[in-house]
């Protein structure tokens, strides 16, 4: 799956391009709780296709009935609208939030741009598809659409003038190593919205390895991972346990604004590993101070797919700047594990006992 931003701008395009007619709905308020964030957006063809979602489905089905030509067959006067972008708001009464499925008290307004410009909406694809942060401004009294180039993500920005909204490239994620683990963790990732590369020299493991979507590829893991260049939204995972193939391609990553750099392993294999980056490699306790291993969160898990579970669960936190508890943190909660089986008297509710 790729990133949904992308996507629902990608198909816009080509409704557009083929001359269909089409409007742009963006959640830009929200009051109480929403089941999309602000930023969200989806797309509304006059036929009545939809990619995107700006709530769980019901505003959706309004929008079609309201607008396109889908309820045509039943009698509906569902037009498709022209003219400058208009603002509408759900759930702001109890009976509309139950009608449009909101949570209790919860109320958002969307943006409606009609018939967004071709040109400049495969101007914005095009960006994307390149890595490029792109902020897209809609001016209200005409829907005149401006595009620049962003160095930093920002939140969706709205005034009685304009509405500013940042997109940004995909997510990506680069895996070392095509084993099991990597099967369960790159399908994950793929549903989770990232674009997923597989690395993997060893053709015993490669013709084993079989995941739609995620691409393969062959070559030494630290070339492949100074070929695909990491960004702010680019994780890299290794999970050969294979020195040999995880330690260049750790320091490479090290190098990049990879947002999350990791490495499969024990605690013994982890501090294992970081001595040898510190001895034969050079490397100092801060420049391995964003290398994270064990990874995960402590599940109790012991299977591929459980283990899988825990890492893209650490890699989601991370990406969406949420801390971990350090009682979530494998290490340390393997640790308690070992003083409570040592001595069981030693830790109650994880805390020590004086």
């Amino acid at each position: 799956m790729e990133n949904i931003d992308v996507l629902v701008l990608r198909t816009l395009r080509d409704w557009r391009a083929a001359g269909r007619r089409a409007l742009l709905a963006t959640v830009v308020r929200t009051w109480g709780s929403s089941p999309r964030p602000i930023g969200s957006i989806m797309a509304l063809c006059e036929d009545g296709q939809v990619v995107g979602s700006v709530s769980g489905g019901c505003i959706e089905d309004d929008l079609i009935y309201r607008y396109s030509q889908a309820y045509a067959m039943r009698g509906a006067q569902a037009r498709m609208p022209s003219g400058p972008p208009g603002f509408v708001k759900y759930g702001v009464t109890a009976d509309e939030a139950h009608r449009f499925g909101l949570p209790c008290g919860g109320t958002l307004e969307l943006l409606l741009e009609h018939d967004p410009d071709a040109e400049l909406l495969a101007q914005l694809v095009g960006l994307l598809e390149t890595g490029r942060l792109v902020r897209r401004t809609v001016r209200l009294a005409d829907g005149a659409v401006t595009l620049a180039g962003a160095d930093t993500p920002s939140e969706l920005l709205a005034d009685d003038t304009q509405v500013t909204n940042t997109f940004g490239p995909e997510y990506r994620m680069l895996l070392i190593g095509a084993g099991q683990l990597t099967e369960y963790l790159a399908t994950m990732a793929l549903f989770s919205g990232f674009a997923v590369t597989v690395c993997d020299p060893r053709e015993e493991y490669r013709q084993g390895f079989h995941v739609a979507g995620a691409r393969l590829v062959t070559d030494m893991p630290d070339d492949v991972v100074a070929a695909f260049r990491p960004d702010r939204r680019s994780c890299v995972v290794a999970l050969t346990h294979d020195p040999k193939l995880d330690d260049l391609a750790l320091l490479e990553a090290l190098g990049t604004e990879a947002f999350y750099v990791g490495a499969i392993g024990s605690r013994r294999n982890n501090d294992a590993r970081r001595q040898r980056l510190i001895e034969h490699f050079g490397q100092t306790e801060a420049g391995l101070a964003r290398l994270r291993g064990p990874i995960g969160i402590y599940i109790g898990s012991k299977t591929p797919p459980e283990i899988a579970v825990s890492v893209m669960a650490e890699i989601l936190a991370v990406k969406n700047g949420v801390p971990l508890p350090r009682d979530l943190d494998v290490g340390a909660a393997k640790d308690r594990l070992d003083i409570a089986h040592n001595d069981p008297g030693a830790l109650v509710c994880g805390v020590r006992e004086r």
